[in-house]
């Protein structure tokens, strides 16, 4: 299914399908990280503004759900939570960013609030 521009805040059904096709080519790890990791954290963020992507979490999170076991949902959002969220900022990777790119949700404390807030949620809407 591809996305028209008045049906954009279903582009889950399409991210689900990738995902599978991950899975398949380059483990479950990698399929999760895509889905959960990069797509739902910023389709949650498209939610907070906007009513037609809010309306769709429910079922994108369904969806996820049926495409994974709750113990590969669980051991992944663990590892990211330990990787990402709760990880200390690597110098290195502070030193190859350009001036023009964004700055790091560490370095902001507002930002990483709303970051950890988000990772909150996504933990909640997948494990109840």
């Amino acid at each position: 299914m591809s996305s028209t521009p008045t049906e954009f805040h279903k582009i889950w059904i399409d991210q689900c399908e990738a995902a599978e096709g991950i899975r398949e080519n380059f483990g479950s790890l990698k399929a999760l990280d895509y889905l959960i990791g990069e797509k739902l954290c910023s389709y949650l963020m498209a939610a907070e503004s906007d009513a037609l992507f809010s309306a769709e979490v429910p079922a994108y999170v369904a969806e996820i759900r049926r495409l994974f076991t709750a113990e590969e949902i669980h051991d992944y959002l663990n590892c990211l939570e330990r990787t990402k969220y709760l990880a200390s900022p690597e110098p290195e990777l502070e030193s190859t960013l350009d001036a023009d790119d964004e700055e790091l949700w560490l370095d902001s404390p507002v930002r990483g609030a709303e970051e950890l807030l988000r990772f909150s949620r996504l933990r909640q809407l997948l494990q109840e």
